[in-house]
């Protein structure tokens, strides 16, 4: 539905955002996703591992292995402290973002 463009652009935000109150693993980060955007985003899991690489070396996030009888062994992520400060900043520049295009594709009264 949305371009890849527009998707790669926001997909660090949408990960910090869903890992600030709960860790999650990566499939259980795809579908948040899905499910929160009412499917209207969708993100395949492999490309999300990439993401999720990239913001633990970033040490924006911190990954630990867990293992449960019967169940196979997952990485769930969480965010830290240095990763909550970039969420904050990423959330400000995404509202003062949708605000500016907001006022472009305002249209005017006619007069």
């Amino acid at each position: 539905m949305f371009s890849p463009e527009l998707k790669k652009g926001s997909i660090e935000l949408l990960v910090l955002s869903l890992l600030e109150d709960a860790a999650r693993h990566g499939y259980d980060l795809g579908k948040a996703i899905e499910e929160r955007s009412g499917g209207r985003l969708v993100f395949r899991i492999s490309s999300l591992y990439p993401v999720l690489s990239r913001l633990e070396e970033r040490r924006l996030i911190r990954g630990r292995w867990v293992e449960k009888p019967g169940i196979r062994r997952r990485r769930y992520y969480r965010v830290t402290h240095a990763g909550r400060r970039a969420l904050e900043r990423q959330r400000a520049l995404w509202d003062d973002y949708v605000t500016a295009v907001g006022d472009v594709l305002e249209r005017e009264a006619p007069g």
